[in-house]
């Protein structure tokens, strides 16, 4: 699917990419506690005694986190594992304070499945690639250290502490930074779709361990080293090239890569060096004591795959099969949880003003949603209130164009009115002038007086200079101070020059 390849001095080298994504789970409360999730919450402001670790306080399992897991993995198609369990990786960390964290390495939740991505996203009719997946776990989070409010000391915060995550582990498919952003955009997508996670990486709800190493086209695998916490797909795809490369100098200058831990350093655009395998934790992983294994029934599977949603691959392939769409816009449309929400709450809206069925609206209802109106928001820039943006309104500017009240442009102006006010289209239609006459004998009576004032004009265009058609509308639409319809000039003029 790529030809991606770093040229070194004694060739080309090939790069291969696996990726670890850390997504939090959309619970209200946490994977082992009832303590609050919220984003931004005062620090320390929801630890219970659990996150805390207080003595004789026991972990009790989150339903909601399990059903959230197992529901991603059916999204990919994974397997479903009835039997999983629970274990303790031990370390010492000042913001753990359990002083290990309880998560699943010998028995994962789900296991195999995989993700089809499209590199060129810009062509939905590109080749496309198996992402494999080689397994989901659910763990819980750590805390936060704070280093930037005291000079000398730094604060934990453990509002994080116990927080669900699921670790996605994808297997070792992926051979460019182009596929490891598509992967994780797609990645992203299906979280969201699914409403297991919401994909915030700014708010660190999703981040990701990337894996590198470089071989020789054909070779086996090379040494991998693994670059923690990256928050952002462009961070992603950099830290592909940057460690890549480092990786191809290294080897080709005669040193070799160790296997360790890594840094971005995304100001300096470099990887760093953060802990060697020699100086691994040995984090003597055995089964919590104190969490039963965790085994699935058959009512709780059916459940969870009967709350799934129509998913972005089956979705796109509606609107191209049943809305009559092009694979472009049914890829665009469908390529974002709010992108598809908005344009089905507008079609609907639209459809029942219009009385039309949705596929018959649905190719002019995408063209506003994907091109005009997001055409006027971005000229208005900071000048446009996005809560007047509402399906209703651009539903009545799309009725009034449809039944030929109003233009295209007078719907741009319309439109561009209501984001700055709030007001009714119509009734901005009928008070700023913002209307088109669909009067057929004054727009004769126009047209006639054109053809008469330009007679040569005319005979000109009879003989062939077709060009001029579009200088008689333009006359026309002058003279009807840009309020005639346009398609009833193109008529009256078509009958009118023979």
């Amino acid at each position: 699917m790529s030809d991606y390849r770093i040229q070194g001095e004694t060739g080309e080298w090939e790069v291969v990419i696996g990726l670890e994504v850390h997504a939090q789970i959309s619970s209200i409360s946490k994977l082992f506690s009832g303590a609050a999730t919220d984003f931004g919450s005062e620090p320390n402001s929801q630890v219970s005694l659990v996150d805390a670790a207080m003595p004789g306080m026991l972990p009790v399992l989150n339903e909601e986190c399990v059903k959230q897991a197992v529901r991603t993995g059916m999204a990919m198609g994974a397997q479903i594992n009835r039997y999983s369990r629970f274990d303790r990786k031990n370390y010492f960390y000042a913001d753990l304070p359990q002083g290990y964290q309880i998560s699943q390495l010998y028995h994962p939740i789900v296991g195999e499945g995989e993700v089809v991505v499209t590199l060129d996203e810009k062509d939905p009719d590109s080749e496309q690639k198996t992402i494999g997946v080689e397994r989901i776990h659910i763990e819980q989070d750590a805390g936060k250290l704070l280093h930037d409010q005291h000079p000398t000391m730094s604060y934990v915060d453990l509002n994080r502490c116990g927080v669900a995550l699921m670790e996605i582990v994808s297997k070792p498919d992926m051979r460019s930074p182009q596929e490891a952003g598509a992967y994780v955009r797609k990645l992203r997508s299906l979280l969201r779709y699914v409403g297991s996670c919401d994909g915030n990486m700014e708010q660190g709800s999703m981040r990701a361990d990337v894996n590198v190493s470089v071989r020789k086209p054909g070779d086996e695998f090379g040494t991998r080293t693994e670059t923690k916490n990256v928050n952002s797909i462009r961070f992603i795809q950099q830290v592909v090239e940057v460690e890549a490369r480092r990786q191809v100098d290294l080897i080709e200058d005669g040193g070799t890569v160790v296997q360790e831990t890594r840094l971005f350093d995304a100001a300096r655009g470099e990887t760093r060096s953060m802990r060697s395998k020699e100086d691994a934790h040995d984090y003597r992983y055995f089964p919590d004591p104190d969490l039963l294994p965790l085994e699935l029934t058959e009512e709780f599977l059916s459940e969870c795959k009967a709350s799934l949603p129509e998913l972005p691959d089956a979705k796109r392939a509606r609107y191209e099969s049943e809305l009559g769409l092009s694979a472009y816009n049914a890829a665009v449309l469908t390529a974002d949880v709010e992108s598809y929400r908005s344009f089905e709450e507008l079609l609907s809206v639209t459809a029942d003003k219009l009385g039309k069925s949705e596929k018959d609206i649905a190719t002019s209802t995408a063209n506003w949603a994907l091109s005009i109106a997001p055409g006027v928001r971005n000229s208005l820039g900071e000048d446009a209130d996005l809560s007047h943006d509402t399906a209703e309104a651009s539903a009545a500017i799309l009725q009034m164009q449809a039944a030929g009240d109003i233009s295209g442009g007078q719907a741009k102006e319309i439109y561009e009115i209501v984001l700055k006010t709030g007001r009714e289209p119509a009734e901005i239609a009928a008070t700023e002038g913002l209307q088109q006459t669909s009067d057929t004998s004054a727009i004769e009576a126009e047209i006639d007086k054109v053809l008469a004032d330009n007679p040569d004009k005319v005979e000109q265009y009879k003989g062939g200079k077709d060009r001029l058609f579009g200088f008689f509308v333009g006359q026309t639409m002058k003279a009807m101070k840009g309020q005639a319809n346009p398609q009833i000039i193109n008529d009256l003029l078509k009958q009118k020059l023979g």
